[in-house]
């Protein structure tokens, strides 16, 4: 299907959306509706997999399943790599993420209508390679609504932040819902609904968006298409031989990903930082993002695991009654996007009133990597507990935690990949970033063959010390990495 004619004036002085761009509105819609059906299916994932057949679920052993689930979550930000080369190289980023938002619906339609193992391995393929591509695109969409140099930027990304935790708050509390009422099936056919709804909303609103959008800044030759073909097939039948042969199984899958986005990061800096035709400048900014990348991983590593450790931590220790009635699982997740739907206007607020006063990327990674470190500590005092020990308004107050590290990092990262990012490879910084995220989500579903729910103390003070150390190193060093971004805030 072709796109519709995209506008070419950058709306550098629009303000018709909250202060923003009017194309932010868009984006922010798609967002928010591929963050429905995501959360909403990831809400009940777990519990799917590793509850019994009589109470709906495949019966597959706890730590297998968390390794599944943290090696799908890294699966995802594994595949804005592809998205980000389709969109820098074929087709333009506008192009390739309404192509994604196709794939995410057929995804979703698998996990609701396939039995079994089939349904949730079609199901996963899909929606990961249509979310890397989405996410890789839109956030490098948004980039393009901006300046350089326009001051809106960290608050645009704060508020598309904002779309992104609505859908995220009521995923998980809509098809847990109908997961416990009718079925898990019922729930993933929610998520397909929702993805369809912001397919149809992206489409209305295409036309919007600035011309750059639609722009492939690196056209691949058009004799290296067939090389490139070749080599997608070639590599689709390596991955279905290694499962056939059992290389590649459930109980590895997490590792396997972790080597797979360890080698895709260091391919993509070598391939970024070689290149002859990117500036002095621009070689130094990709520098100064190398410890950023690093911090990222460190934090996503502990914070993914409200979707491994932490589920099956609230289904078997966190008092969920409430007045007599029992919250279902799922519901623990929508408490994260609360906070972010209260506090993301606060930040983007003040990001916007201090303006060029604001801290710098670097110390407020800083600062995220080590409060996110601290919320780990936090869940000691209730360590060793039995069933329903654990109030809810102790998760309450840790998620907090949780959610203003979330919002020192995550979407200033974002912004950060688009500012660092040399022109030939504004996309494909971005999905640098989100090899930061797959590598730390999968890190957290290997981790989760370490938790111990008899002994939890050194499970939570270990990896909030490391974080908080790699915290701190990073603001010590925040001076030298913010010259090397080169005027970069």
């Amino acid at each position: 299907m072709s796109s519709p004619e995209i506008t070419s004036d950058k709306p550098a002085h629009d303000t018709r959306f909250f202060g923003q761009p009017r194309a932010l509105a868009n984006l922010f819609g798609v967002e928010m509706w591929e963050r429905f059906s995501f959360y909403g299916m990831q809400g009940i994932l777990l519990i799917y997999l590793y509850y019994s057949v009589a109470e709906g679920g495949l019966g597959i052993p706890e730590a297998v399943a968390g390794g599944i689930v943290g090696a799908y979550g890294g699966a995802v930000y594994l595949s804005t790599i592809l998205g980000a080369w389709l969109a820098d190289r074929v087709l333009g980023s506008e192009r390739v993420l309404f192509g994604s938002a196709i794939v995410i619906v057929i995804g979703h339609l698998s996990l609701a209508l396939l039995p079994g193992l089939w349904g949730v391995g079609v199901g996963l393929v899909l929606i990961a390679l249509g979310s890397g591509g989405l996410k890789a695109n839109a956030t490098g969409i948004v980039g393009t609504l901006y300046t350089a140099d326009d001051p809106r930027r960290d608050a645009g990304f704060s508020l598309f932040y904002l779309g992104i935790n609505l859908g995220a708050f009521f995923g998980p509390i809509l098809t847990g819902l109908l997961q416990e009422n009718y079925g898990f099936h019922w729930g993933f056919g929610l998520a397909a609904v929702g993805m369809t709804l912001g397919l149809i909303q992206y489409w209305f609103g295409r036309k919007n968006l600035p011309a750059e959008a639609n722009a492939v800044p690196n056209p691949l030759p058009r004799s290296s298409y067939r090389t490139a073909i070749l080599i997608a097939i070639g590599s689709v039948l390596a991955l279905v031989a290694l499962v056939l042969v059992g290389v590649i199984r459930a109980d590895n899958l997490s590792s396997i990903v972790i080597i797979a986005t360890l080698a895709a990061a260091i391919a993509y800096f070598t391939l970024i930082l070689s290149s002859r035709r990117i500036t002095s400048t621009e070689r130094s900014r990709v520098w100064a993002f190398l410890p950023l990348f690093i911090a990222s991983v460190a934090f996503w590593a502990l914070y993914q695991q409200q979707f491994t450790v932490l589920t099956v931590y609230s289904d078997l220790r966190l008092d969920r009654h409430i007045f007599g009635w029992e919250m279902p699982v799922s519901w623990v997740q929508s408490i994260n996007p609360i906070f972010i739907i209260v506090l993301s206007g606060v930040f983007a607020a003040l990001w916007t009133r201090l303006g060029n006063r604001q801290p710098s990327t670097p110390a407020k990674f800083a600062l995220g990597t080590a409060i996110m470190g601290a919320a780990f500590l936090l869940f000691i005092p209730f360590a060793g507990g039995g069933e329903n020990s654990t109030p809810l308004l102790a998760i309450v107050g840790i998620l907090f935690v949780f959610t203003v590290a979330e919002l020192l990092l995550s979407p200033i990262g974002l912004s950060a990949a688009t500012k660092l990012a040399p022109s030939l490879f504004q996309t494909q910084m971005v999905a640098l970033f989100f090899l930061s995220v797959a590598l730390g989500t999968a890190i957290s579903g290997w981790l989760v063959q370490f938790y111990d729910p008899s002994n939890e103390v050194p499970y939570f003070a270990i990896l909030g010390g490391i974080a908080i150390v790699v915290g701190l190193a990073l603001g010590v060093a925040a001076k030298p990495v913010l010259a090397l971004m080169k005027g970069a805030h």
